[in-house]
């Protein structure tokens, strides 16, 4: 039996094997990552505070989009089997300014133990159809009959799928047979484009078309893990490879790294085939797939969030002036979360020690070893939607908007969709209780 981790592995390196020989730009973004990885570590960089080397070069995020609740119900089971659930929800309709009419989640794994043996995720949207700011009535319509006679996934990857979830793992010959379905139902479809169709969607927006314009789903982004983001986004220019016009996210500044910076190089034309009106097929290109890099950092807190969102497209002065500048600040304030562990050197005399978390740091009772933001940010993804857009598309502001949230999106999926913030802080006070009691204190926090 292949246990779940051993699965999302495969299948996370078997993704980056195909994105890479159908991207090869790809390929020089994890060779320019691991080398500007290797330099931050040879400098003395630590980079087990947030994860370690071996999982920082490991780690990947994709992303894919689907048109319908019904696709986004089978996605979920397929990644359920790898162990990823989805993990909050984002509205990139309203984080952008051009027209992206999609809402999101992320399927991840949840589990502390999980994340460590692979934090495999994927950032996945669905077509917001319903919304009259971006589909009439009759659009909608002709949108939804089209993506109704689509299948994206065979029977037969959806039962390997339900199977794996249920066993929790495979045997080598289904195993097998279920990486090799999962990976191809991602690569790029070589069907004909229709390309009226595809225009027509494509005035509304780009993104729209990419997804309801096609007969099928693909990787639209494979995103490496780097150190040194800044660093890197230099060295892909002086490659040649055109990035976006800046790094998304929190700036760059002395204080602690958190959240998520992210950034890419600009979507490639690549060659497609298209069919046109008078039925005859020619060969065009399309721009809809990208190379993302993302430097992760410490969780925030709901309040630690306020105070960034507070900040967001501040320069670091600013930033120095008003945001925690240590671990200590962020820990003490509650502005992120931390796992907590009893101090290797704390006192071994008979001092009883405090009840209260500063004076439990301060004094090395306990140590806080920051928890990775494993998660995304609507308006940062946004941006790398927006960058990566020929034209910001159409959309009717006056008309009436379709809702969608997190509720909602758990019934199409019929499994919860998990609040990351509940999430971390599981994991924080889990760690707290097990460190205070490990120091004779109450099991609660003051």
């Amino acid at each position: 039996m292949l246990p779940t981790w051993w699965l999302r592995a495969a299948f996370a390196r078997r993704l980056s094997d195909m994105y890479g020989a159908e991207v090869p730009a790809y390929t020089t973004l994890l060779q320019v990552s691991a080398q500007v990885n290797d330099e931050v570590i040879g400098k003395g960089g630590d980079a087990g505070r947030l994860g370690g080397i071996e999982r920082v070069t490991a780690e990947r995020h994709g992303a894919i989009r689907v048109g319908t609740p019904r696709e986004m119900r089978q996605v979920a089971q397929i990644f359920a089997a790898f162990g990823m659930r989805p993990v909050g929800f984002y509205d990139l309709r309203e984080a952008a300014a051009s027209s992206v009419p999609v809402v999101s989640t992320a399927f991840r794994p949840i589990d502390a133990e999980e994340l460590e043996r692979n934090p495999f995720r994927v950032f996945t949207s669905m077509l917001t159809t319903a919304d009259r700011r971006f589909f009439d009535a009759d659009l909608q319509g002709r949108l939804e009959s089209f993506l109704a006679r689509r299948e994206l996934f065979p029977p037969e990857l959806l039962d390997l799928a339900a199977r794996a979830e249920r066993e929790q793992g495979l045997d080598e010959w289904p195993a097998e047979r279920f990486l090799t379905l999962a990976v191809a139902a991602f690569e790029l479809s070589r069907e004909p484009v229709d390309r009226a169709w595809y225009a027509e969607l494509e005035r509304i927006s780009a993104v729209a078309a990419d997804i309801g314009g096609v007969a099928g789903t693909h990787i639209n982004h494979l995103t490496p893990r780097v150190l040194d983001i800044d660093e890197l986004y230099r060295r892909m220019g002086e490659r040649g490879i055109t990035m976006i016009d800046r790094i998304q996210g929190p700036p760059r500044w002395d204080g602690p790294d958190v959240l998520l910076r992210q950034t890419s190089f600009r979507a490639l034309a690549e060659p497609r085939r298209f069919r046109e009106p008078d039925g005859s097929v020619a060969v065009g290109s399309l721009r809809v797939r990208f190379g993302e890099v993302e430097a992760r950092g410490i969780a925030l807190t709901r309040a630690g969030r306020a105070l960034y969102d507070e900040l967001a497209g501040e320069p670091a002065e600013v930033w120095e002036q008003r945001f925690p500048r240590t671990e200590r600040q962020l820990a003490v304030q509650e502005r992120a979360f931390f796992r907590y562990e009893p101090g290797g050197d704390r006192p071994r005399d008979d001092r009883t020690p405090p009840d209260d978390l500063a004076g439990l740091l301060d004094g090395r009772w306990v140590s806080a070893r920051p928890i990775v933001y494993e998660d995304f940010l609507p308006r940062s993804a946004a941006g790398i939607f927006q960058s990566n857009l020929s034209d910001e598309g159409t959309r009717d502001s006056a008309a009436q908007g379709a809702h969608y949230d997190q509720q909602w999106l758990s019934g199409v999926l019929e499994r919860p969709v998990h609040d990351p913030f509940d999430l971390y802080a599981a994991q924080q006070n889990s760690s707290l209780r097990q460190a205070r009691q490990a120091l004779g204190l109450p099991k609660d926090t003051p």
